[in-house]
């Protein structure tokens, strides 16, 4: 046996590489016979270390056993230790590779998966000796929207792949081994990182089929309900068909011509979303089937079937099986499958998909007086494995983006299930990779394209509280403050320093596509024509990047404090108490109510209410306690003020928590319950804004039943205490277990009259 401690690792590539390949998406295949006995290799195990760039997907004896490597960017690329010993028979056994590679420019591949222009594949600890590749050019990858396209891996494809099994020993090619200094920095083998997550998990599901066979030039479709938002690599093998043009459409529910309601309205409803293409040619049959002449169609349109049915009379026993199998997972409830059938009948087999995704060990439980929630937590726990895979994502559908809001939520959620923070430290280290020149942050990232909100850079330092409250690593902290510190700087630079504006933060950004910078709020319904920010920022400033860089202020204190700079950490105060007053003298109108810009400007647009601006008067002490509530009941209870969407219940349920309104939550529960009636099973993105109906902001729930209505907290950092202070609300009782990094916290309470009796 191969000592894998010894063994030096080396990148190979395809001899058979073009400048046409180099300009497009490709897949390419690798392929090697291994020997095996399983009897010289007593603990069964069989470890290779494998990464390529930009992705691979490693078989073995025909098994998907990995994908990767974890995403990472041009500073760190990532190494996996897999063991196939389990896959490995005694004999000959195959393993296959199949490597994508994206050009660098964005523009043409996925924007989260970095390239270089010099192409790879690594291994070690199986040798390079007798892998053989091959280029795999029936499959182009295409552009889901002209506008906007982050994905791009949905797949045009004429013509059989490479792994098929049918091909001949002339289209394979030896490899060629690539000189280590050959390759950038960041991939040469001394420099590859250690995966810093768990792989992701490979669940075999199938869907069954509603018909069987599809005669000659016949047309078709129908659709396989997976019963719920799924991820998953999908498979669809058939048998004959030549000629057939096949497509996939996945999409997340039924909808309605400019709305949606019942998601499963199959009756009134239609499906819409991405489509793989597939065509079938000859290369896929037995060429003694081909029928003397075609089949012809008769006026009215139909198909004279009967000779080329009579000429091609092959079985599914002589016909060589072929799948449709994209190379990337695919985002689904729904999966319309049309066929437009050739000159030969077309046997259907199986479809089948591997389920995939973060393998999130759920240890937290919880049960209300609220039977209503119960739904809604599985809705929300869903929504958060969909949008967890090797980095989190807005959303599995449409983007697949690791953004700094979503994910700060996300994390959050994370915890309070199950206590495991692997994914949240990557994200961390990654958006302190995302740092620009001027000190923010790329919002989303890995991103090879820029894309900035300043004001997600400021949830980065919440984000790094949160884990600091939660772990307690020094370490970490200290690691980042920088970045905390150039963040802060950035909109220390930008407070106004004369005239009547003194003291807030200026103008930042505007408008998505407008500029550079997106002063992206929320998807409030009155904010929706200026994508998501409010009106005043069409004009100068708007007080909630004021009341962000309060916040962001207030919480660096804390981290700086715990790091031993309390310095540092009085000088952050002291910035946060200056845009305080600043906020109550100029954005608080003469009742009292935070304007979304200065309450004296002109523009009618800046004395807009909202009620974010108070939710984060509350949250940075801007606003009093009796005037947090006056004017959180006021957003609540009147007309006139932007409302908080999906995406910022989180806060505002924080806000109605610090001034004890908490019974309040009850009403805002009900987006959640209206979605478990239109028979939702992940949480949408927004109530006004449901492009996408899988965003993990949304799995609130997971967060709010166990830390705040159970009540357990960490009460200093790294729980070195643990608070437990249920807030009921309206409920008259719960009970639970709550996974913590201190162990599981088991609680109970019930209202007797206008007391709480506490079992912990």
């Amino acid at each position: 046996m191969i000592d894998y401690k010894e063994a030096q690792g080396s990148w190979i590539w395809t001899r058979d590489w073009t400048d046409t390949d180099r300009e497009n998406g490709r897949i390419v295949y690798f392929t090697k016979t291994l020997k095996y006995d399983a009897d010289e290799n007593s603990d069964g195990t069989y470890k290779i270390n494998i990464t390529a760039d930009c992705r691979y997907k490693l078989y073995v004896n025909g098994e998907l056993v990995q994908y990767g490597p974890a995403k990472g960017d041009h500073k760190v690329h990532f190494l996996d230790t897999v063991d196939i010993g389990a896959y490995l028979h005694t004999g000959s056994n195959r393993l296959d590779v199949a490597v994508l590679h994206y050009p660098e420019n964005p523009k043409v591949g996925n924007h989260s998966i970095f390239s270089f222009d010099t192409p790879g594949l690594y291994l070690e600890g199986i040798g390079t000796d007798g892998w053989t590749s091959r280029v795999d050019r029936t499959i182009s990858f295409y552009r889901e929207d002209k506008r906007f396209s982050p994905l791009q891996f949905f797949e045009k494809q004429i013509g059989e792949t490479a792994l098929s099994g049918k091909e001949g020993e002339d289209d394979w090619h030896p490899v060629m081994i690539r000189r280590n200094e050959e390759m950038p920095e960041y991939l040469r083998a001394e420099n590859l990182k250690a995966r810093p997550i768990p792989a992701m998990q490979l669940i075999h599901r199938e869907l069954a089929l509603p018909i069987n066979t599809v005669d000659p030039y016949e047309e078709t479709e129908f659709v396989l309900d997976a019963g719920e938002e799924m991820c998953g690599f999908v498979k669809m093998s058939m048998r004959g068909g030549e000629g057939a043009e096949i497509s996939l459409l996945y999409s997340e529910c039924y909808e309605y011509e400019n709305a949606k309601g019942d998601r499963t309205d199959a009756e009134n409803g239609m499906l819409r979303g991405y489509t793989d293409f597939y065509r079938v040619t000859e290369a896929f049959f037995e060429k003694d089937h081909a029928p003397e002449e075609p089949a012809k169609r008769t006026t009215e349109g139909s198909v004279e079937k009967a000779a080329a049915i009579r000429a091609g009379e092959s079985t599914r026993e002589n016909t060589a099986i072929t799948c449709i199998e994209p190379y990337w997972f695919r985002t689904f409830r729904y999966i319309k499958v049309t066929v437009k059938n050739g000159s030969k009948p077309l046997f259907l087999d199986r479809f089948e998909y591997l389920e995939t995704g973060y393998p999130l060990e759920v240890r937290t439980q919880v049960q209300t007086s609220d039977e209503t929630l119960a739904p809604v937590w599985d809705i929300s726990l869903r929504t958060l494995r969909r949008c967890m895979h090797e980095t989190y994502v807005d959303c599995p559908y449409y983007e697949q983006m690791q953004y700094i809001m979503d994910t700060r939520s996300e994390i959050l959620y994370t915890y309070a299930v199950s206590a495991d923070d692997r994914l949240a430290r990557k994200a961390i280290a990654e958006f302190s990779r995302a740092q620009r020149s001027d000190g923010l942050l790329n919002c989303s990232y890995p991103n090879k394209s820029i894309n900035v909100i300043p004001g997600f850079a400021l949830y980065y330092i919440l984000m790094v509280h949160d884990h600091m409250m939660y772990f307690g690593d020094a370490e970490l902290v200290q690691s980042v403050l920088p970045v905390i510190r150039r963040i802060l700087d950035f909109f220390e630079e930008r407070v106004i320093r004369e005239g009547s504006m003194q003291g807030l933060v200026g103008k930042t950004g505007g408008v998505n596509e407008k500029g550079e910078l997106w002063s992206f709020i929320d998807w409030a319904q009155e904010w929706m024509e200026t994508t998501g920010m409010p009106r005043a920022g069409l004009h100068g400033p708007i007080t909630m990047e004021s009341l962000l860089y309060i916040l962001g202020l207030q919480k660096a204190a804390e981290l700086e404090e715990y790091a031993g700079d309390a310095e540092q950490a009085e000088a952050d105060r002291a910035r946060a108490e200056r845009v305080r007053r600043a906020v109550r003298d100029i954005c608080m109108d003469e009742e009292g109510v935070l304007t979304d810009g200065p309450a004296d400007a002109e523009n009618p647009d800046c004395r807009m209410r909202s009620q974010h601006c108070q939710v984060f008067g509350v949250l940075t002490g801007t606003l009093g306690a009796e005037e947090g509530r006056r004017n959180l009941r006021k957003s609540i209870t009147e007309e006139g003020y932007a409302k908080c969407s999906v995406a910022m219940r989180f806060y505002l349920f924080r806000a109605l928590e610090q001034t004890d309104l908490y019974e309040y939550t009850d009403g805002f529960w009900d987006i959640w319950r209206k979605m478990v009636r239109n028979h939702c099973t992940t949480s949408v993105e927004a109530e006004f804004y449901a492009r996408s109906e899988c965003h993990a902001w949304g799995a609130l729930a997971l967060y709010e039943l166990p830390s705040v209505v159970l009540g357990v907290r960490p009460a200093a950092p790294g729980y070195s205490r643990i608070e437990v202070k249920p807030h009921p609300g309206y409920m008259t009782s719960a009970s639970g277990t709550v996974h913590t990094p201190a162990g599981d916290v088991k609680v109970s309470w019930r209202k007797v009259g206008e007391e709480i009796e506490v079992e912990k």
